[in-house]
């Protein structure tokens, strides 16, 4: 090994060290999770006072910084909890207008949003846990044969999407706002019938269908999906959270926007810091009222599922998994987005939380712009990691 790759290395595991040592765990009082010095659900009015077999039904997909709750081995703190694993249309249809049969659930933040501002929806109250967040350039496909080269080339076209109001659509249209100057006044919409990745998420919400006055849509062909609407040339691009059918499959005429979008999307971090938002969770209203308690100790048990994740991260993933330029990969995030870089709290979310906000508010969505006080638990406005 030559002294410059000795050097490299030292670099490399010096680096790795410090991250695990950094997301160290240590149990606190009453199930509360320190990291370093530092208690999670820091500023918390109510102290984590366990009632005994307070009984919960969780739902939420098992990412991996949800393992350790889904299977168990990390516990909210003063309950017996059941953790179901679910998908996000069901999660959302669940809570705005089915049974409600679980307590603690992974939600849609978009969709949480337009039921509160616009249909009085109290019955689930916020928690600042934010299980998934996804840069979004990512996120848009085009006809590589409509002579659409970049974004300002989509003034005019024909768009599909599965989900109008979904909250990554929202984040779409509104980084094209603020970053290219396209309003979505300045497209044609087409909503599909159907989605290819229907399997990832289930069925949308009657939420994420909802259309403001002022946009020009219209359906796609009965029986298409978007990623079929694409391949046809119905359309000329395609907003999706998920890859469509046709992008995954490798078909020629269907390409990314954006094809090093790992790059724009960095620059997008580095300009904006907002690493967007797509869901949050969110407890049964009533439970929260009778156990004030109870909002640090979900916040803490997620968070500790989290803090486990990034250490498997750092000590075993950049050799147990496949990708070859893993631990490269987790470097290279941590060098342009910091240790914690899927945080949870508010005020280091603040300004990706508002940015959404004011997205709803400008395309239409709500008459007024919403805020972080009053969509989410009042005794959890302080906590943090």
């Amino acid at each position: 090994m030559t002294r410059s790759t000795k050097e490299e290395a030292t670099t490399r595991n010096f680096s790795r060290r410090n991250f695990v040592k950094s997301t160290g765990l240590a149990v606190g009082l009453a199930g509360g999770l320190a990291l370093g010095n530092k208690v999670l659900a820091a500023g918390s009015t109510q102290p984590v006072k366990p009632s005994k077999n307070l009984s919960l039904k969780v739902t939420g997909y098992d990412f991996d910084r949800l393992a350790a709750l889904a299977d168990g081995s990390v516990k909210i703190a003063g309950c017996d909890t059941r953790f179901t694993v679910g998908k996000i249309g069901g999660m959302n249809s669940d809570i705005f207008g089915g049974p409600q049969t679980n307590d603690v659930t992974e939600i849609g933040l978009h969709p949480f949003m337009l039921a509160y501002a616009n249909a009085n929806f109290r019955d689930y109250t916020l928690l600042p846990i934010f299980p998934l967040r996804l840069f979004r350039h990512k996120s848009v496909f085009i006809r590589n044969d409509r002579g659409i080269n970049k974004p300002e080339d989509l003034r005019g076209k024909r768009i599909a999407s599965p989900g109008y109001s979904s909250t990554s659509l929202t984040w779409i249209r509104g980084i094209f706002q603020d970053e290219y100057g396209i309003s979505p006044r300045d497209v044609q919409w087409v909503t599909a019938v159907k989605d290819s990745s229907a399997d990832l998420a289930g069925k949308a919400s009657a939420q994420e269908g909802m259309v403001p006055d002022g946009v020009t849509m219209e359906w796609g062909t009965p029986g298409k999906d978007e990623s079929e609407l694409l391949v046809s040339g119905e359309v000329d691009a395609v907003f999706h959270a998920a890859e469509p059918k046709a992008y995954i499959e490798g078909h020629p005429k269907v390409s990314r926007l954006f094809p090093d979008s790992a790059a724009v999307e960095a620059a997008y971090y580095t300009k904006t810091s907002i690493f967007p938002i797509m869901h949050a969770v969110a407890v049964r209203t009533s439970i929260l009222k009778e156990h004030p308690w109870l909002a640090a100790a979900v916040f803490n048990a997620y968070s500790q599922s989290k803090q486990l994740s990034y250490q498997r991260m750092a000590r075993a993933n950049w050799f147990m998994d496949m990708l070859p330029w893993y631990a490269q990969e987790l470097d290279r995030t941590r060098s342009i987005m910091g240790d914690n870089f899927y945080s949870y709290g508010l005020e280091a979310n603040r300004k990706a939380l508002e940015t959404l906000f004011r997205y709803s508010h400008e395309q239409g969505f709500s008459k007024r712009q919403l805020t972080i006080e009053e969509l989410f638990a009042a005794n959890s406005l302080k906590f943090a990691e």
